[in-house]
């Protein structure tokens, strides 16, 4: 059964455009994960990022008392958010690059030129009882690295063929791309996430990726539940996701 990880950071980003620094407001995030569970969702995904423009501490730690399915916590290899990964333990980590110029997680990680810091990163959490996942690009090079890294899941950055759905409505080169690096990273032993850019439009052709484990989604949940609410966006997507038969 394909899992789908509903990502909260875009509810944190209305919050924070109205409270930012206040340590309160609205819409509060935690309650938005909980709605998601409501709906069915198999895991939260928050990213807390260096800059800390969404989600906040508080969030994360409120998340990790409340929630009762799988805390992906997004981060960067960085000190900082290393030392507060080994004490919130959240279920699994995914591993991603932040640049403070861009609005959200743009590209995947640069695991060819990182193998070493990435791997002791990922043996720290490992030890500390907590899954890791690289956040990449479907590029082969890039997936031969991560399974060196010992890394348990990769996840495939999918904004390339959501891009190209949307201006082209054709997803020929960038979906042969996922499906030739789901192929790839399940002969090398890694397990296969996706995410960025999916939606209720494009979810279809995702379904022709193999070996996927789960979805992280965010986005477009949340902008579906400005109109339907967030248990019934989450509901709508996992009947989707339904037909995920690889």
């Amino acid at each position: 059964m394909l899992k789908l990880g509903v990502n909260i950071d875009h509810v944190a980003t209305v919050r924070e455009a109205r409270y930012k620094g206040r340590g309160w407001g609205e819409p509060e995030p935690v309650a938005a994960a909980l709605e998601c569970e409501a709906g069915g969702a198999h895991g939260i995904t928050a990213h807390l990022r260096e800059d800390r423009r969404h989600i906040q501490d508080r969030d994360v730690w409120k998340l990790r008392e409340v929630i009762k399915t799988r805390l992906n916590l997004e981060m960067a290899n960085s000190p900082e958010i290393i030392a507060i990964a080994l004490k919130l333990k959240p279920d699994i980590v995914c591993l991603v690059p932040e640049r403070r110029q861009e609005v959200t997680t743009e590209g995947g990680l640069d695991v060819v030129g990182n193998v070493a810091v990435l791997a002791e990163t990922r043996k720290k959490m490992n030890d500390a009882g907590i899954e890791v996942s690289l956040f990449i690009t479907p590029e082969p090079k890039q997936i031969a690295a991560a399974a060196n890294t010992g890394s348990q899941f990769i996840e495939l950055h999918t904004g390339g063929f959501a891009e190209e759905f949307h201006e082209h409505h054709k997803n020929n080169t960038e979906l042969e791309r996922l499906v030739a690096a789901a192929k790839q990273a399940h002969s090398l032993g890694l397990k296969v996430n996706a995410g960025h850019g999916l939606n209720y439009d494009n979810l279809s052709l995702i379904h022709r990726v193999p070996h996927l484990v789960e979805l992280n989604i965010g986005h477009s949940i949340v902008s579906r539940a400005v109109s339907v609410g967030v248990s019934t966006a989450v509901k709508e997507m996992l009947r989707l996701m339904e037909n995920y038969n690889p």
